[in-house]
């Protein structure tokens, strides 16, 4: 069941959002990526940058710019997307560069707000933005477009969307969109420790890129042997892909503007046209979750938090 005040048409006008790759892929699988998504994945705007760990970052930093090319050529929006934990004098010199490239940058951590200095901006997810006051703020200070942390339920995304339409951002000439978290693996938590290092008896400084020896993530289980997360280098993501189909048009007739695809070791393009097909009113949300399950293989999809319940709930079969 849809949250009270959910409805609407199935065709919407909302945008599709691929998020940054979380993951330490090899450069050439991530050339190869974003190639793709360029010429195939209907998606309106594309992430680049890292965000878990910047030690990743000197990988891919020198593709970057040809690859942004590649996809403003192909209609696609091109953003920056800043560390997630923000530590050392070069991880802050590497956000101001980030956001003197010339594009727009999505803010993950509070130190990057300074740097902006007020300059229109992102907030991705894994800021606090959990209700009007926040949102508020983030709006005074240039944010453009607001992503909701993975805990906040449909009902209340749909309450921030109602609010940013009615916000007066001053002398900046640009409404405030709402982007809701749609598929994909969910990040719980952000650590100074590097658990990926740990799991194989090394350190943070001596980690050997441990990480990348797992593309969607080291599997986390209870000690009931239960699967419960995965590790990501500093980070704990969710075991499930959000799978948030049947919530994509309520929430784009509740003011919604964009929808985000977090990129996962599987067909992405393949993935955003599920996503495009429903949001478009082409297809229903149940028949787009069957096609969607052969493509993840044995990853469950989950939509709880989206429902109010606890995250790692099923969509039933």
């Amino acid at each position: 069941m849809m949250p009270a005040g959910l409805t609407g048409s199935k065709r919407t006008g909302a945008g599709l959002t691929l998020g940054p790759l979380l993951f330490h892929w090899p450069v050439e699988k991530r050339r190869d990526f974003y190639a793709r998504i360029a010429d195939e994945a209907p998606v309106d705007c594309v992430h680049l940058g890292e965000v878990i760990c910047s030690k990743r970052a000197p990988f891919f930093e020198r593709e970057i710019p040809a690859i942004a090319e590649r996809l403003k050529k192909a209609g696609k929006q091109v953003v920056l997307s800043t560390l997630a934990l923000v530590t050392t004098e070069r991880e802050i010199a590497e956000v101001r560069a980030a956001c003197d490239a010339g594009y727009l940058v999505e803010v993950n951590d509070v130190s990057c707000l300074r740097v902006l200095g007020g300059r229109p901006h992102v907030v991705g997810p894994l800021m606090n933005v959990f209700n009007e006051g926040a949102l508020s703020y983030m709006v005074r200070g240039g944010a453009v477009r607001v992503v909701p942390p993975p805990e906040v339920s449909a009902a209340g995304i749909a309450t921030l969307a109602r609010a940013a339409q009615g916000m007066d951002k001053g002398a900046m000439d640009q409404s405030v969109e709402i982007e809701a978290f749609a598929f994909g693996r969910q990040v719980l938590s952000i650590a100074m420790r590097c658990y990926h290092a740990r799991s194989r008896g090394l350190t943070k400084d001596t980690c050997q890129f441990a990480c990348e020896a797992d593309p969607d993530g080291l599997p986390l289980a209870t000690i009931a042997d239960e699967p419960f997360g995965v590790v990501n280098g500093i980070s704990v993501l969710s075991h499930g892909y959000v799978a948030a189909f049947a919530q994509m048009a309520p929430l784009a007739a509740a003011g919604v503007a964009r929808f985000r695809l977090s990129p996962q070791d599987c067909d992405m393009v393949a993935v955003a046209k599920l996503a495009r097909s429903v949001l478009d009113g082409a297809r229903e949300p149940t028949s787009a979750l069957a096609e969607l399950r052969p493509l993840i293989g044995a990853v469950p999809v989950v939509d709880g938090y989206l429902r109010g319940v606890s995250g790692r709930e099923t969509i039933p079969a």
